[in-house]
């Protein structure tokens, strides 16, 4: 089971491999180094040895606003994923989130479920306004201004969008 930190921390991970693909986008003429991308591996989470898993009001908290928080990653990661001529990197990089996040979405929900706590509100990538919005998340027009961008400027708006992202989570 994947804790909160190690969520935290992929998701920093995530944030730091988009600056260094950003900051590669502008520069055309430069090959961008080699950067191993490849699965961070999870500690596993300690649990009580009657099997029941600790947790508090903050974790449930944590999960339900992590979920749609995932969730519109994956859409950012779909809009990419569906056009022509993006760099690809971002390609690579998109199909990496939608891969990760699909599973921890997944795993947070089981444990809200196992702790019998209220679902995610399953908004997925809608403007959700409030604490969302510190959490980095984008707008609805932010996301139509992404499915509207072509080429590189859609690669540096999914860049840009999911650094913002990340640094909100």
């Amino acid at each position: 089971m994947l804790s909160k930190r190690s969520l935290l921390a992929g998701a920093g991970a995530v944030g730091a491999t988009l600056a260094l693909l950003l900051s590669g986008c502008s520069d055309v003429g430069t090959e961008a180094a080699e950067h191993d991308h490849g699965t961070h591996e999870h500690e596993p989470t300690s649990q009580p040895a009657d099997g029941a898993t600790a947790h508090n009001d903050g974790d449930a908290t944590f999960a339900r606003d992590m979920i749609p928080h995932h969730e519109q990653a994956i859409v950012m990661s779909d809009i990419v994923l569906a056009k022509q001529g993006i760099d690809p990197r971002v390609t690579e990089l998109a199909e990496q989130i939608k891969a990760a996040q699909g599973p921890e979405i997944a795993t947070m929900t089981q444990w809200l479920t196992q702790w019998g706590a209220a679902q995610a509100s399953g908004h997925e990538g809608h403007d959700m306004g409030g604490d969302h919005a510190a959490m980095g998340m984008m707008t609805d027009e932010h996301l139509e201004q992404l499915r509207r961008a072509q080429g590189a400027d859609a690669s540096k708006q999914f860049l840009t969008g999911m650094i913002a992202h990340h640094e909100g989570a």
